[in-house]
């Protein structure tokens, strides 16, 4: 389910070249293979120093929202295409800010559901945080 990289994708944050490349060898195994590499195999093919750098890379794409990743789980790397990345941004942004008004402007909200309110703005935070969004 690769996402033709190179040919299809121009992110806001523009990866750094040791990244678009990880990003890319990433893109092509998976749709050769199925199933995403190992940092193992992301370091032989791109020659790193260490499975640590290849580990430190894969985070800082994710912090930036070029890639997703199941943690404690193996091959577990995908490729977001910005087309998904720009909706699902869109769409927390777009909860979070109605959820707020509602916080904000709720006057007749009782306790608890001003908590409840508050409560589901932290978890759509918490998961845009997992799923490496700018929420």
């Amino acid at each position: 389910m690769g996402c033709n990289f190179f040919d299809t994708i121009i992110y806001m944050n523009k990866p750094t070249k040791k990244q678009a490349a990880i990003l890319k060898f990433i893109d092509d195994y998976t749709v050769e293979n199925n199933a995403s590499p190992s940092y193992r195999e992301i370091q032989s093919a791109l020659g790193l120093g260490s499975v640590a750098t290849v580990a430190q890379h894969i985070e800082n794409c994710v912090e930036a929202g070029f890639l997703k990743k199941v943690p404690n789980t193996a091959r577990s790397l995908e490729v977001i295409p910005l087309e998904d990345y720009k909706e699902t941004t869109q769409l927390l942004k777009g909860k979070i800010h109605d959820l707020t008004d509602k916080l904000e402007n709720g006057e007749e909200l009782s306790e608890q559901k001003a908590q409840s309110i508050r409560d589901d703005i932290i978890t759509l935070r918490a998961a845009a945080k997992i799923l490496g969004l700018d929420v």
